[in-house]
């Protein structure tokens, strides 16, 4: 709620509130502000107020005023109109949400307003696939063009909190869940005076440190993942692995599968690189196997990007089976597959995954230490086939010439001397607790589950248009992760993605239960 001072007028409060918003990508271009009189009654202002606000981020050229209509954020990135549009693929409509509906056709189901009109006059799913991905972006519904969520409102948002209420939205463990004692002991192990000099008066090794990797060898065999030290390659953090794969085993235009609902950052990354993006709906046992079948027959796509292992944001898991038949559509269509296995260290070690099954053949391994130890150290690292290792190498040099050694040496320790295993053991009990706490509080407050509760992440249908439950939310001081972050082209969800670890505080749940119910 607004409150009157003596340094800013009511007006000039609410505009900077909003504006805030807009430039943190809070509020995503072409975001409908709340009407006038909905906002009035939101923040307890009169009518005139909210008018005169809105008056001045139209003058700062934040947002645009559309006759009968309404407010809507402009797109103020620099670059906004040399962007390149990804075009719409079948499948990125073919779900509502993932867990909701389990038929077997689920995946291939079109929302109609997606569909070009020249698709009605054909019948069956392929005529539908080869119109509604074969055509040009200009033949598709301006909602539909739109490009990708872009990354940074999520990146943004993830990190934006001018509070110390616990953060449902988060994409990672509290700060206070991953303090140690061990880390800094490690620092200080590697960074003796002669050590210290060494380390900062040098470049690393270009694969990264020979220690650090001689380690993550051991703990990939722990999971069946065989690969020698000299096949693996540090980087600086997952995704960057990510980023390095993708610049080296692409080109502008190629098709690439990824699933959906998923990462946003991944979506928004891909596109940035002009690829052309082919989601995949996400199921319970792993991907659509019909429609990335059809994908194969239609796009010849270069690379499928997978979460096998607690999927975010369902907390899904592959199915041997389904494993098997990605390996089989990979080897007959020629496509290799980036596995990311950013919550290994969550997840039990028989946990199926594609590159111990393949043999590190067409799949390339991708993993990082944010997400369980330490986000500031930006220690991620890829393993992957002996032909594609020096191409990865170079991309690397060429990105980043090497990787931080002081830090690498650091995790080596941690690693070597068991402390990482016993700091994962401990979170993963805790997180245990904290899953089963967030699941009552969640069910009592009148949401379902969308997928069944696992890992860091729950998969939340809310029952109200979780866009515009966020920006209530914000005024109220807690940023949650409304599901069309998770879609490669952003459309309206009633889901949002939960973090486990921040959402078993009662008070959350209370004013969001009020916000929810007043929307209804």
């Amino acid at each position: 709620m607004l409150m009157k001072s003596a340094s800013q007028s009511l007006t000039e409060q609410l505009c900077a509130r909003f504006a805030e918003r807009i430039k943190s990508r809070l509020l995503a271009p072409g975001a409908r502000l709340p009407s006038v009189r909905l906002c009035a009654q939101q923040q307890g202002v009169s009518v005139s107020t909210v008018v005169a606000a809105y008056d001045q981020l139209q003058a700062q050229g934040l947002v645009v005023a559309r006759k009968n209509s309404g407010f809507f954020v402009r797109d103020i990135s620099i670059n906004a109109s040399n962007r390149a549009l990804a075009p719409v693929q079948v499948a990125s409509t073919a779900i509502k949400n993932v867990a909701n509906d389990g038929s077997r056709d689920a995946g291939l189901r079109l929302v109609s307003a997606l569909v070009v009109p020249s698709a009605r006059q054909f019948e069956g799913v392929d005529a539908v696939l080869v119109s509604a991905t074969g055509g040009s972006a200009s033949d598709l519904p301006l909602a539909a063009r739109r490009a990708p969520v872009d990354a940074t409102a999520l990146i943004r948002g993830m990190f934006h909190s001018g509070n110390n209420k616990p953060q449902p939205g988060m994409g990672v463990f509290p700060p206070d869940w991953l303090e140690t004692t061990f880390m800094s002991a490690a620092v200080r192990k590697v960074t003796n005076v002669k050590g210290l000099l060494e380390l900062s008066l040098q470049y690393g090794e270009p694969q990264g440190d020979s220690g650090l990797r001689r380690s993550l060898s051991h703990r990939l065999a722990a999971l069946n993942v065989h690969a020698a030290p000299e096949h693996i390659i540090t980087t600086v953090g997952a995704t960057h692995a990510l980023d390095i794969v993708s610049r080296t085993l692409l080109r502008a235009g190629d098709c690439v599968m990824v699933e959906e609902p998923g990462w946003a950052v991944e979506f928004a990354r891909l596109d940035a690189l002009g690829m052309r993006i082919l989601p995949v709906p996400r199921r319970a046992d792993g991907p659509d196997l019909e429609v990335m079948a059809k994908y194969c027959e239609i796009h010849q796509p270069k690379l499928f990007v997978s979460v096998s292992v607690f999927h975010n944001p369902t907390g899904y898991c592959l199915s041997p089976g389904s494993a098997h038949r990605v390996l089989q559509l990979a080897s007959q269509h020629d496509f290799h597959i980036v596995e990311d296995d950013t919550y290994s260290h969550l997840a039990p070690e028989h946990a199926t995954r594609l590159c111990a099954l393949d043999g590190l053949q067409r799949t390339i391994y991708v993993s990082g230490f944010a997400k369980i130890l330490a986000p500031g150290w930006r220690v991620g690292f890829l393993a992957a086939p002996p032909d594609l290792l020096e191409r990865l190498l170079d991309t690397k040099l060429l990105g980043t010439l090497t990787t931080p050694a002081l830090f690498e040496k650091a995790l080596a320790w941690c690693i070597d001397q068991g402390q990482l295993r016993r700091h994962a053991e401990r979170i993963r009990c805790r997180l245990a607790q904290a899953r089963g706490r967030s699941v009552k509080l969640a069910l009592a407050h009148g949401c379902s589950f969308a997928a069944e509760p696992a890992g860091l992440f729950g998969w939340v249908d809310t029952g109200v248009d979780t866009d515009a439950l966020t920006q209530r939310l914000l005024d109220e001081g807690y940023l949650i992760a409304p599901g069309s972050l998770f879609h490669a082209v952003r459309k309206p969800s009633t889901l949002m993605r939960i973090n486990f670890a921040t959402t078993q505080d009662a008070a959350f749940w209370t004013v969001f239960a009020r916000l929810r119910d007043a929307m209804h």
